[in-house]
């Protein structure tokens, strides 16, 4: 039982380092939280919840037919790289007034699940460090399965959900021109994580140094 146990703590401490980690979801966690409240960033947090089980899917699907999967990852972040130049071309054009603000479509449970399913960060972990250990803890007891899951979603989920709360206590926030700044430079932030996804994309492709 105690070597099972460690598969939860290893679940934990995974999720909590992937939900505080700096990325295009934590970016839009914050971004809906402050826009539109912590409810809108909660649904942002939710989000790995339903993408991750297509993200899993796929995985066992390029583990079983893909020989390359190099370059499915380089497809999947050149197209995250062209949905985070949207996020943050949008971010810019956001304007700080109470009617604008009420007048954005938020759609929040859908552009969180459309970033995760984007990034190739949720692949990576699932092929390198996530899949391995699945595997290790079905041969020991379908529990482990089960804490090692339970932990890592718990963490990664939660810790989202706890700086939505935080970033949507912004009240007259919202009204001031600090509000405008914050989402432009969430704005940059994508644009910076597009730029990073670019570069993967094309080092998966053998073109990374284009770059250099």
């Amino acid at each position: 039982m105690l070597f099972i146990n460690e598969f939860l703590l290893s679940g934990i401490i995974l999720g909590f380092a992937a939900g505080i980690s700096p990325g295009p979801l934590l970016a839009m966690v914050i971004s809906q939280s402050i826009q539109h409240g912590s409810r809108e960033g909660i649904k942002v947090a939710l989000s790995p919840l339903i993408s991750d089980f297509l993200i899993v899917s796929s995985i066992l699907l390029i583990l079983s037919h893909f020989g390359n999967q190099d370059f499915v990852i380089a497809i999947i972040s050149l197209s995250g790289a062209i949905y985070l130049i949207y996020l943050g071309i949008s971010s810019f054009k956001s304007e700080s007034s109470d009617s604008d603000i009420a007048n954005q479509k938020r759609n929040s449970l859908k552009k969180g699940i459309l970033v995760n399913l984007l990034s190739p960060h949720p692949y990576l972990f699932w092929i390198t460090i996530g899949g391995p250990i699945l595997f290790k803890t079905l041969d020991v007891d379908v529990w482990a399965t089960f804490l090692f899951v339970f932990g890592f979603y718990t963490l990664l989920v939660g810790s989202k959900i706890l700086i939505a709360i935080v970033a949507g206590k912004s009240g007259q926030f919202l009204k001031s021109n600090y509000y405008l700044y914050t989402i432009r430079a969430l704005g940059v932030v994508y644009l910076v994580f597009a730029f990073i996804f670019i570069k993967q994309g094309l080092d998966f492709m053998g073109w990374g140094q284009i770059f250099l």
